[in-house]
């Protein structure tokens, strides 16, 4: 009897923390969820099996109130500052146009554009597209187009 109560109980404290890491710590269904869960009905089938439908109730109550007290522990409790992301991203995307670069405006492949790469028009290094084809660094470009994310450049002739 004491044997089948500690059997019970070990299954179930598994299965909560099987469940507990699964909900904070693991992203997606993962084996500590899919274990948590057969722990879990396994205890609660072993006590309605082993100790009688009363111990079963008792047992199914007892788990779902641990479980939910720790959850809720867990929420409110700072344990997860360490693991939790913090940074908040203030920037923002600016727009090729808004960079004051205009269409004939002339400057350097930073690096090699086969056919995205980087150019610097101005004093300013953007991401370019090239119209020739591949383009290798050093060469001098010349804003072909501009676009809402991209400027369009071809060789300097």
């Amino acid at each position: 009897m004491i044997l089948d109560i500690a059997i019970v109980v070990f299954l179930l404290a598994v299965a909560i923390v099987l469940l507990l890491l699964e909900i904070f710590l693991l992203p997606g269904i993962t084996v500590a969820g899919i274990g948590g869960f057969l722990f879990a009905a396994g205890g609660i089938l072993y006590a309605y099996s082993e100790l009688g439908v009363q111990a079963g109730n008792i047992s199914l109550i007892v788990s779902a109130v641990v479980f939910a007290v720790s959850f809720f522990w867990l929420l409110r409790s700072n344990s997860f500052n360490k693991v939790a992301l913090k940074k908040e991203v203030d920037s923002k995307l600016i727009s090729t146009r808004d960079l004051g670069i205009v269409q004939g405006d002339e400057g350097i492949a930073v690096s090699r554009l086969n056919p995205m790469g980087k150019i610097r028009v101005k004093g300013i290094t953007v991401e370019a597209k090239s119209i020739d084809g591949f383009v290798d660094e050093n060469t001098p470009i010349v804003v072909a187009g501009i676009d809402a994310s991209n400027l369009l450049v071809k060789i300097k002739k």
